[in-house]
C-alpha cells in the first residue's frame, strides 16, 4: 500500500519533476525546446537572408529595376537604406512571437496534469 502511494506521488509530478530531477526525460523535453526555437531562428535567418541577399542578386540579374527611381530616390537606395530596417523589425516581431508561443507551448506541456 504504501509503495502505492509513493508511486502515486512521483507520477504527480510528471514532466515538472523530469525537468526539476534533469532525468533523461526532463532533457529530452529541453532538448526539444532548443530544437524548436533553433529551427525557427534558421527560418527567419533565411527570410532575412532572401530577403535582403536577394536584393543585390535582383540588381544584377535586372539592371533596369536598379535603375528606377520612387520619389527621386534610387530603387536600390530606398530598399536598402530605407524599407530593410522595418523588414528587420518585422522579422525580429515575428521571431518574438513565436518564440514566446514555443515557450508557452513547452509550459503548457510541462504543468499538464497527468491521467
Amino acid at each position: 500500500m504504501l509503495a502505492e502511494v509513493s508511486g502515486r506521488r512521483h507520477r504527480a509530478g510528471g514532466a515538472r519533476t523530469e525537468l526539476t530531477q534533469q532525468t533523461r526525460v526532463g532533457e529530452t523535453l529541453i532538448r526539444g525546446l532548443v530544437r524548436a526555437q533553433l529551427a525557427l531562428a534558421l527560418q527567419l535567418s533565411a527570410v532575412v537572408l532572401v530577403g535582403l541577399g536577394g536584393l543585390p542578386w535582383l540588381f544584377a540579374i535586372a539592371p533596369s529595376v536598379g535603375r528606377m527611381t520612387v520619389l527621386g530616390v534610387n530603387l536600390p537606395w530606398l530598399l536598402l537604406a530605407v524599407l530593410s530596417f522595418p523588414f528587420l523589425v518585422a522579422v525580429g516581431w515575428t521571431y518574438v512571437r513565436l518564440a514566446e508561443r514555443n515557450e508557452q507551448d513547452f509550459t503548457d506541456l510541462v504543468q499538464r496534469p497527468e491521467r
